[in-house]
């Protein structure tokens, strides 16, 4: 697909110049320059900032899965660290908030669901 954009704009610009070879390699390096721009790094950034706010929203009572796998309901945030309880015995784990990769439950949807009933 991208091929079929790079020959058309190629030919295009060519076209339009066919003295000057350098003109048309710029414009071309231009081109792919944006389109890289837009195919990997806006994702990406636009990825970061939902985590990043993900992590900051965090409350105590959140279930949560680790980067390392663990699962675990939060009963305290600090600055950067927050404890967990996982399993039945209620074993409590210090972690970092970047170890955090996702929320699987939030407290406040069950609040929500009992209302309702």
């Amino acid at each position: 697909m991208f091929g079929i954009i790079f020959r058309f704009l190629a030919a295009d610009v060519v076209a339009a110049e066919p003295g000057n070879p350098l003109m048309s390699t710029i414009i071309m390096i231009a081109i792919f320059g944006a389109l890289m721009y837009f195919m990997l790094y806006r994702p990406q950034k636009k990825q970061q900032k939902a985590v990043e706010s993900m992590r900051s929203t965090l409350k105590v009572g959140d279930e949560i899965s680790t980067t390392g796998g663990i699962l675990g309901k939060i009963i305290q945030i600090k600055d950067d660290f927050i404890i967990i309880e996982t399993g039945n015995d209620k074993t409590k784990i210090k972690i970092t908030k970047w170890a955090v990769r996702a929320v699987e439950h939030r407290e406040e949807e069950d609040e929500d669901e009992d209302e309702e009933e």
